[in-house]
């Protein structure tokens, strides 16, 4: 089954603000919570979707390449090396971060009590690529080199000085939390002695000093999909930082920019460039060669092409990230004037300006041709 636009879920239009799409998600999110519709999956599926079409529709950028893309922008490569955005945050986890826990106590369900949070993901990274545009137009794999964390090479990242451990924290008995109540809501905020983690570390490892982490040089090779423009943002998954304990690495998000071509000026998928003709070859009519991103074509230019006039290539731009072809190189003929002629030169010129009934001033003081 396909996916439903963002927007019909939410059920607001395109041109939607952020206050109210959050209120549209807010209003589904109550309405389907799990905790409140026990054994019904078709519930915990709408409440799913709405957080998926939240998420997107929350994040200016992602949203911008939704409006652009469609749904391709989500699914695009997803996976190790690859673009697009690759994955959702867990329904229930942004659900909590956005309204509190108390929400979850009031629907009795308790999901996010104690130790059943789930490992912390280590930290995102995000770094800037410059490509050409022959690059951005076939793709291309590039070997980068960033800092990152690693687990610490003495501790293996426990924070503890080799031969101690962690211990229990003495505020929330290793929970991770503590609930305030009032009135009739029970507030659960992480515990302020371990930070939510349940464990103190009474005597930390000399080499990091208790981080579990230390600074690394990482050689990264990133998978650049055809196509790509400024503005597009790629997520290698995996490649961030370390985590402490059994979560997950982070991921590395990669922002492209593409450099200027002195031979092209790029509009999306279309390209556009110049070929300069001298005046015999566009009124006598003549087979030119023009350069592609994939080598030289030849363009048939017919008699009385004017200056100005355009030609299109077809299938000769940019590919188009999400599928569906490439774009098309526009050619704009340009006719180049001599700025000096020999006599021989002149004369024929203005045999031809004669022929055709055209007056020159090559004969007056300060005309035309009086400079050589």
């Amino acid at each position: 089954m396909s996916k439903r636009d963002y927007y019909e879920v939410l059920g607001v239009e395109k041109s939607a603000s952020a206050e109210e799409i959050k209120k549209a998600y807010r209003k589904l999110a109550f309405k389907f919570h799990p905790d409140r519709n026990k054994n019904d999956a078709e519930a915990e599926q709408k409440f799913k979707e709405a957080a998926e079409a939240y998420e997107v529709l929350s994040d200016q950028q992602r949203r911008q390449r939704y409006d652009q893309f469609g749904h391709a922008a989500e699914g695009h490569g997803a996976g190790p090396g690859a673009g697009g955005f690759g994955g959702f945050t867990d329904p229930q986890d942004l659900f909590s971060n956005l309204f509190g826990d108390m929400f979850g106590e009031m629907f009795g369900g308790g999901r996010r009590r104690g130790g059943r949070r789930g490992p912390a993901q280590g930290d995102s990274l995000r770094m800037r690529l410059k490509l050409e545009l022959a690059e951005a137009a076939h793709g291309v794999t590039k070997t980068i080199e960033i800092n990152r964390r690693e687990l610490c090479g003495t501790c293996r990242g426990s924070r503890c000085k080799p031969g101690s451990s962690p211990v229990t924290c003495t505020t929330c008995g290793g929970v991770g939390e503590v609930a305030q109540s009032q009135g009739f809501f029970s507030i659960r905020t992480v515990c302020p002695t371990c930070r939510g983690e349940g464990r103190m570390i009474q005597d930390p490892c000399g080499a990091c000093r208790g981080a579990g982490l230390e600074a690394k040089r990482a050689e990264i090779k990133v998978d650049v999909p055809p196509g790509v423009d400024n503005g597009h943002r790629l997520r290698v998954q995996g490649e961030g930082e370390a985590a402490i304990g059994e979560g997950p690495r982070g991921d590395l998000y990669v922002d492209i920019e593409v450099e200027e071509d002195e031979r092209f000026e790029r509009h999306e998928n279309d390209l556009h460039a110049a070929l300069v003709l001298s005046f015999p070859e566009v009124a006598l009519g003549t087979k030119a060669e023009v350069e592609t991103l994939s080598g030289r074509v030849e363009l048939k230019v017919p008699a009385g092409t004017q200056s100005g006039q355009v030609f299109r290539l077809g299938g000769h731009g940019m590919p188009r990230v999400r599928g569906g072809g490439r774009g098309d190189l526009y050619v704009t003929i340009q006719v180049e004037t001599p700025k000096k002629l020999n006599g021989e030169q002149k004369e024929l010129l203005e045999k031809l300006a004669e022929s055709l009934g055209k007056k020159t001033n090559s004969k007056k003081k300060g005309g035309f041709f009086s400079k050589s």
